[in-house]
């Protein structure tokens, strides 16, 4: 009796991990793709911040990389991110009651194109923006500027690896 009972209580535990299947705690299913590559995204924005075009690249090429098991390739990868920065802007949010701005906003967007080689439907086209809003009393430079810019996109990134991989 107390075999049938161990019996029926692995033969239970086993249908129950083999219908979990393999579980991502990110959310990501690269599917068969082992590899993946992020093309440098230049900045064609009409205003030209120095060195954000890189921040970008490695930004987005070290989020898969700590979401996912693939492995960085520079050519012929499975997964393919690549696009341009094409919106650096710049603008008041709100006003004081001399009429001064009193927060400024930065928004950054980006057009990204992925390519699944491994499963072409998943292919996509998209524009990604995101903004921060900073007092209008500070200057956009140093260390707000880095600020400003990592939080845009961590925002960024972590939607293009939605869209791409988590299909949210």
């Amino acid at each position: 009796m107390k075999f049938i009972k161990i019996t029926v209580l692995s033969i239970i535990t086993l249908l129950v991990f083999q219908g979990c299947g393999i579980y991502s705690f990110t959310g990501g299913d690269v599917g068969s793709a082992k590899t993946f590559q992020v093309n440098f995204f230049r900045n064609n924005a009409p205003i030209v911040e120095p060195g954000i075009d890189r921040t970008f690249t490695l930004a987005l090429q070290d989020l898969i990389q700590g979401q996912t098991n693939l492995e960085l390739s520079n050519a012929n990868a499975d997964l393919t991110y690549e696009g341009e920065i094409v919106s650096y802007i710049i603008a008041p949010m709100s006003a004081t009651a001399n009429q001064k701005a009193a927060q400024n906003r930065l928004t950054i967007s980006i057009n990204v194109r992925f390519y699944n080689q491994t499963k072409e439907e998943d292919d996509f086209e998209k524009r990604f923006s995101f903004y921060y809003d900073y007092p209008a009393t500070q200057q956009l430079i140093g260390g707000t500027k880095d600020t400003a810019v990592d939080f845009i996109y961590e925002r960024i990134t972590q939607d293009i690896f939605n869209a791409s991989l988590a299909k949210w």
